[in-house]
């Protein structure tokens, strides 16, 4: 290629990157100005509809063009909206016509070429690629945000391996789309959800700061792994071990684990002869469940360091019905007193205290206002459908912002940025709990690991009254 056209190529890709933010702030905003304003327009049209029917018929539409809308914007852009689908994905924060589309875009991100993610390999570890690899599989095994994950051999110890590799430069279009979500959240909570929806913007973006540093996320995955090892005789999960003298901030070289997805699940149950809606098959999910419940609830409240990427991609099926917990780029430190806090919560809730809720909303920083009679009954409910896996008979969705939530009788002002991690496991519980034909209480399940935390730091004490509890059995069992 001529000098002056190589000149003139290079320049044109400089000025490119240099717009590359403008362009997908300006896509950004005119597919969010596109949804939003469907949904008011709904909104309006739906006040003029007496039919109860028909209203809702209008609504389920609107759902599924709403859902489309967001499907494109988010599979189109990449990026951090990949995570914002699979936030949005699931039926306690979205319409069932979104979670149905948005589900499917988990680790579907566009891969990066072979020959890029060879070049920074060897760049990383100053080694040529067949030095270190035996095997390496071209095909990713998934494609998410931030990087792409390979299977591989090591050519020494013959180890399979997984390999992730971090995308070149989408650190900068991250931080991108963190400003203009975070315009978008301050917007919404002005004009339309009662809820301190910045402050999760707030701390999505400290996370995936956290997620480029691979290094890090290493000594995340060892720290865990060693917890729950020492907490337990068999860990109720199991955490990849990371290859000794394999990791840089961009490549991470971890122990392959082999097993079947959680949303798999069901399908793999009947290719082995097992009816999924059968009793052998409700034992194994129940299983899988209070595993993974257990040891969320040990890191949350025993350790207060935990696993802060929930969601189905990242959970293993391996044999036995042992739970494999993936991908450790996220990770949540409670400090000490938002741990006790918290753990304070764990048993009113399991208690039906309504008291002893509100004090800890307090005690959590969780700053709320009502305009309800009956405000500890709203703010307990308020407290279920946040931080409880537990649903009322017949109901399989419960969401914070439902119609019928009470965050339309109790505001959430503020709301401290660490507990939106927790927040997002409870998701991740509820939908497995809905999504296994089960019922079950994680508070009832934390109880015991709560009440030791307490019990450890000198705070455990009788429940106060428990008032209103016969309303409550009713309400919820």
């Amino acid at each position: 290629m001529p000098l002056a056209l190589a000149q003139l190529q290079d320049l044109r890709e400089r000025i490119s990157d240099r717009f590359r933010p403008w362009s997908r702030s300006a896509q950004f905003w005119v597919r969010a100005a596109d949804i939003y304003t469907s949904y008011k327009v709904c909104q309006l049209r739906a006040g003029f509809v007496k039919d109860e029917e028909e209203r809702e018929a209008m609504w389920e539409q609107q759902h599924e063009l709403g859902a489309q809308k967001m499907y494109s914007l988010c599979s189109e852009l990449g990026g951090l909206f990949l995570k914002a689908a699979q936030i949005l994905g699931k039926p306690d924060l979205a319409p069932m016509a979104w979670v149905k589309r948005l589900v499917t875009l988990c680790d579907k991100a566009p891969a990066t070429p072979f020959d890029v993610v060879r070049d920074v390999v060897e760049k990383q570890f100053g080694k040529n690629f067949d030095e270190l690899f035996e095997f390496f599989d071209v095909e990713p095994v998934g494609s998410a945000s931030i990087a792409q994950v390979h299977r591989a051999r090591l050519k020494l110890s013959k180890t399979d391996v997984a390999v992730k590799v971090q995308h070149p430069g989408a650190e900068h279009l991250m931080m991108v789309d963190i400003r203009n979500m975070q315009a978008m959240a301050l917007f919404l909570q002005k004009y339309d959800i009662n809820f301190d929806l910045f402050s999760a913007t707030k701390e999505m973006e400290t996370q995936i700061c956290y997620e480029f540093d691979f290094v890090r996320e290493a000594r995340a995955m060892e720290r865990i792994r060693e917890f729950l090892r020492i907490t337990n005789r068999k860990p109720p999960v199991m955490v990849p071990r990371v290859i000794p003298g394999m990791v840089t901030r961009e490549v991470l070289v971890m122990e392959f684990i082999k097993g079947t997805p959680i949303m798999n699940l069901g399908d793999e149950m009947a290719k082995r002869g097992v009816d999924p809606g059968g009793k052998i098959a409700a034992m194994a999910k129940q299983k899988i469940l209070s595993d993974l419940t257990l040891a969320y609830g040990q890191m949350i409240l025993k350790d207060g360091f935990f696993h802060a990427d929930p969601h189905p991609g990242n959970i293993l099926i391996c044999k036995d019905t042992e739970v494999a917990l993936l991908d450790y780029g996220q990770v949540k430190e409670m400090p000490e007193d938002l741990r006790l806090a918290y753990a304070n919560l764990v048993v009113a809730m399991a208690d039906d205290d309504f008291l002893r809720a509100e004090e800890s909303f307090r005690e959590l920083g969780i700053k709320t206002w009502t305009i309800a009679d009956n405000k500890l009954e709203e703010l307990f409910q308020l407290s279920l459908r946040m931080f409880d896996t537990r649903l009322p008979p017949g109901v399989t969705v419960m969401s914070p912002f439902a119609d019928d939530s009470s965050l339309h009788k109790v505001g959430v002002e503020s709301f401290p940025e660490e507990l939106f991690s927790v927040l997002r496991t409870i998701q991740l519980l509820r939908g497995l709990t809905v999504g296994m034909g089960l019922t079950f209480s994680c508070a009832q399940q934390w109880r015991p690991i709560a009440e030791e935390a307490l019990l450890k730091a000198g705070r455990l004490r009788a429940s106060k009254p428990k008032q209103k509890r016969n309303f409550l059995r009713r309400l919820f069992w």
